[in-house]
C-alpha cells in the first residue's frame, strides 16, 4: 500500500498551515510556492481537507486558508482519511459481506490486526508533533552544516 501523491502533499501542506501563526490566513499562491505543488494539484488537495473539517477557506480580497482547529487536535489517521477515505487494507475489511472467505480465513485476522495497528500509530501523531518534529530535524542539519 502507498499513499497517492495527493495524500503527501495534504500532510506537507497542514503542516505548513500548522506553523504559521494562529488565526493567520494563508495564500494560495505562498502554499503552492512553498510546497512545490501547482494551483490546480492544491485545489483538488485542500477540497477533502475542507469538508473533513481540517482547514477553513476564506474567499474574496486576501482570502487563502488556515487550520480549522488546533494542530494538536488533528491527527495523521484524520488528514489520511479525509484524502483517501476509511483506513482498509484489504476488500474483506471494508464490509462482512465483500468475502465468504472470513469465517475460516487466517489471513483475514493478519489484515485485521495490521490495519488496527496502523489506525493506533496514525492517531498517536498530531501534526503539532509533526511541527515539533520537524523544527528539531530542521536544527540538527543546522547544527551539522555549520
Amino acid at each position: 500500500m502507498v499513499i497517492t501523491r495527493a495524500t503527501e502533499y495534504a500532510v506537507r501542506t497542514v503542516i505548513y498551515l500548522a506553523q504559521q501563526p494562529k488565526d493567520e490566513i494563508v495564500l494560495k499562491k505562498d502554499i503552492c510556492r512553498t510546497q512545490d505543488v501547482t494551483p490546480a494539484f492544491l485545489t483538488k488537495i485542500l477540497q477533502p481537507l475542507i469538508k473533513a473539517g481540517i482547514v477553513s477557506s476564506q474567499r474574496g480580497v486576501g482570502g487563502g486558508f488556515l487550520l480549522a482547529r488546533g494542530p494538536e487536535e488533528i491527527t495523521m489517521l484524520d488528514v489520511l482519511q479525509a484524502e483517501e477515505g476509511q483506513l482498509k487494507l484489504n476488500h474483506c475489511l471494508l464490509d462482512s459481506e465483500s468475502c465468504a472467505r472470513d469465517i475460516f480465513c487466517s489471513a483475514h485476522d493478519v489484515w485485521t490486526e495490521a490495519q488496527t495497528e496502523m489506525a493506533k500509530v496514525l492517531k498517536r501523531y498530531t501534526v503539532a508533533d509533526l511541527v515539533r518534529q520537524q523544527q528539531v530535524k530542521l536544527e540538527k542539519a543546522r547544527q551539522q552544516a555549520g
